[in-house]
């Protein structure tokens, strides 16, 4: 039965993550492709996976909100969504999809949906994106929706680029 916290777009289903996404998220974060833009591409063990999960719970338990677990056609796909950033102004979406969903635009209607989340039901004024310079592709979905370079700053040892997109750049 879906929850009243569910969105749907034209072919995802955005859910609460739950406990029963553990087993999906122990095999999604050993992906050598998935982590391979970190400071440290080492794989999450099956114990910081399940620390993930518990996080991304709390935040929706603390905040009324956070990172959806994303399915297509009946199956889970990823993670994404907006939460309260605690190192930079504004929320910060982020998003982790499964490689066998990339290239497809779930990237970018999964970005939409949380954009369309953040400034008209949560009011935010900023929202920020955060992409290493080698991952050209979360660089793009992020251009593709809006947001605009602001500048680099040192994420976990590593420099990253900052994107923004805020409530007045929709407006306009």
């Amino acid at each position: 039965m879906p929850s009243p916290l569910d969105r749907r777009t034209k072919r995802l289903l955005l859910r609460m993550p739950a406990e029963a996404d553990l087993d999906f998220v122990t095999a999604l974060f050993v992906r050598p492709e998935l982590v391979a833009h970190r400071p440290d591409p080492t794989p999450d063990t099956p114990e910081a996976s399940a620390r993930r999960l518990d996080r991304d719970i709390d935040h929706w338990h603390n905040h009324g909100f956070g990172r959806w677990a994303v399915e297509a056609d009946g199956r889970l796909i990823g993670f994404g969504g907006v939460t309260v950033s605690q190192e930079f102004d504004g929320l910060n979406l982020s998003y982790h999809l499964h490689p066998d969903s990339w290239g497809h635009g779930y990237a970018t209607e999964l970005v939409k949906e949380a954009l369309v989340f953040s400034f008209n039901d949560l009011h935010a004024e900023r929202v920020i994106g955060l992409a290493r310079s080698a991952n050209v592709a979360s660089r793009r979905v992020l251009e593709k929706c809006g947001f605009a370079f602001e500048r680099e700053v040192m994420l976990r040892g590593a420099p990253t680029n900052l994107f923004v997109l805020t409530a007045y750049s929709q407006m306009v």
